[in-house]
């Protein structure tokens, strides 16, 4: 098996800015810069995402600022009988499935409560008044100096998980994983961004809670500084890894991850809802969601026509999925776009491609129905599975398909399939990636003990069923297509359905392959090759070198870049899958994201 020096932790470095880090030197760095501000009466706000350990915050400051009033902005908050109503019909009562929240933050506190915390503070004596927790900002209109505890949402549900935290404003983290989960990414994810972005040019400092007992504190100038050189440059994301029921062996190895684990299923390297970017101040790394670079600089990143179709969401994302020495995974579909705008609230849907960066011989995906296939029977036959426990033949119903490294497999929304298995795969698809309707789960059980929650109804709305073994070979299978060649390089197109937006091109080289965004953000992979590095010809940035496996993300702003064999990779023909979006007029008009 291949190896590789994947960086599981990219930095970014940072010059001419500093960073404080401890709660003593924290708190301390906060009351000397209230100590310059010669005012009677100062506020303090300290706003938290969701997630973030308000508590500890409030109490590490009030040690060292001796407030004359500290007030918890949770305390203002509605009952918790309030919140889950104001949110009932977000969260709903599917399993797996909400409805995207349009609601305000404003909306889950109490006027009452909040008009009696201003009271207070008008009548507390002279001195610091300090207010922290998610909200703090609505408690008075112009703070003296306001700081912003951000939090990565890998590391909330890492939280989730060790039910140290729980939903907006209910202490409800005894809840199971799956509930808090799909609260947070249908309800308080959303309301905690909206509000943030209303906040992010107010920044007087940035406080990263994301490792327990180890903060750290930059200025609000310091991150923007961070955040436009980010969007400048090729850079990657923090990645991510967790195990699940059908996980293999494959990513510990090429990604040095834990052995004693007993599987890893997912490696999502390049999801940059989720993930988190990793900035190195002198001695100091600071780790913060990569969303704040897509709400700071959506055109830069994205590029214009790209942010006008999606507005400030990245609309693209690589993952791996390893099944080496593993199983299958679920048998499933992904929903439609206009099933997931009525159902979910969703502008657009899960078109998907997989590209096998690495199988054994035995490897193998189910792909699209057989072409003698009887909707009926297949449901009826799904349907015992999951009521009665009975088996599912899935290959009297669903094409088999042998495969073999580098090839590549598109999966417009509406088809059945699942990687079987004795591969890896590279997904690349597009972002609302938690839109998976489970066909069939094998009769195993979750890594929990429990059935994973199948979506029969909602998978037998959506299922394409003309969409049988020779459309399936002559559409969505190998639709490779050489594009363009130059000295020591090749260009193919691998991947564009006419359904979906995003297109893929591999480019294979033993020498420089000029790129060029063309004015859309590139997200790529390194699928063969030891090593190469990415350059500037006008040298506008640093050289970036990737090792085998990484993704990394080429901003729409960056134009002309270029990719040649680098250390290791010298002498190897190398290769890349980049992956951009496409925008033409009928894509706008059939995606564009409405921000009313």
């Amino acid at each position: 098996m291949k190896k590789s020096n994947y960086d599981k932790y990219p930095e970014i470095s940072i010059e001419g800015h500093t960073c404080v880090a401890g709660w003593e030197a924290i708190a301390e760095t906060i009351a000397s810069r209230m100590a310059e501000k010669p005012l009677a009466r100062a506020v303090v706000v300290v706003e938290c995402y969701h997630g973030v350990y308000s508590q500890e915050i409030l109490a590490q400051f009030a040690a060292v600022l001796q407030p004359v009033l500290t007030l918890d902005a949770h305390a203002t908050l509605k009952s918790e009988k309030q919140i889950n109503e104001l949110v009932r019909e977000f969260v709903t009562d599917d399993p797996v499935f909400g409805y995207m929240a349009p609601l305000p933050l404003l909306g889950f506190f109490d006027p009452q409560k909040q008009q009696a915390a201003q009271a207070e503070m008008e009548q507390a004596a002279p001195g610091v008044i300090l207010i922290v927790g998610t909200g703090a900002s609505f408690l008075t209109s112009a703070p003296d100096l306001l700081v912003y505890a951000d939090m990565p949402r890998w590391e909330i549900q890492l939280r989730f998980r060790r039910a140290e935290v729980g939903s907006l404003g209910v202490p409800n983290r005894q809840e199971s994983f799956a509930y808090l989960y799909k609260r947070a990414f249908f309800v308080d994810w959303r309301v905690c961004d909206r509000h943030k972005k209303t906040l992010m040019d107010q920044w007087d400092y940035v406080l990263d809670t994301t490792v327990p007992a180890t903060p750290k504190l930059i200025t609000g100038a310091a991150l923007q500084d961070a955040l436009r050189q980010t969007v400048a440059r090729p850079f990657r994301v923090v990645p991510f890894f967790d195990p699940g029921p059908w996980g293999g062996q494959w990513l510990k190895d090429v990604c040095d991850l834990d052995r004693t684990e007993h599987n890893f299923a997912w490696g999502f390297d390049c999801v940059p809802e989720e993930n988190s970017l990793l900035y190195r101040f002198g001695e100091h790394a600071v780790e913060l969601p990569a969303l704040d670079l897509v709400f700071s600089h959506p055109r830069e990143l994205l590029g214009e026509e790209v942010f006008e179709a999606f507005g400030d969401e990245f609309p693209i994302r690589f993952d791996f999925l390893d099944t080496m020495e593993g199983g299958n995974l679920s048998l499933q579909v992904h929903p439609l776009t206009e099933y997931m705008r009525e159902k979910f609230g969703m502008p657009y849907t899960q078109d998907e491609s997989y590209y096998m960066l690495d199988a054994r011989d035995d490897a193998f995906v189910y792909l699209g129905l057989k072409e003698d296939v009887v909707p009926e029977r297949m449901m009826q036959e799904l349907e015992a599975a999951q009521t009665q426990g009975q088996h599912f033949e899935a290959e009297d119903h669903v094409e088999k398909w042998p495969i073999k490294k580098h090839d590549h497999v598109l999966i417009p929304a509406g088809t059945v399939h699942c990687s079987g298995a004795n591969s890896v795969v590279l997904e690349i698809s597009a972002t609302p990636y938690i839109f998976t309707f489970k066909l069939w789960d094998w009769n195993r059980m979750g890594l929990d003990g429990k059935p994973r929650p199948i979506s029969l109804e909602h998978g037998k709305q959506v299922i394409q069923w003309d969409r049988t073994t020779e459309w399936t070979r002559n559409n969505i299978i190998n639709q490779v297509q050489p594009v363009a060649a130059g000295d020591g390089w090749r260009e193919e197109r691998t991947g564009l359905d006419e359904n979906s937006f995003i297109e893929t091109r591999r480019h294979w080289f033993t020498k420089t392959v000029p790129h060029d965004t063309q004015g859309v953000v590139n997200v790529l992979n390194l699928v063969e090759g030891a090593e190469a590095i990415v350059e500037s010809p006008t040298q506008a940035f640093a050289p970036f070198v990737v090792h085998y496996a990484e993704t990394f993300i080429v901003p729409a702003v960056v134009g002309a870049y270029s990719i040649r064999p680098y250390g290791a990779g010298l002498g190897q023909e190398c290769a890349t899958l980049k992956a951009s979006v496409r925008t033409p007029l009928h894509f706008n008009a059939k995606y564009s994201i409405l921000n009313n």
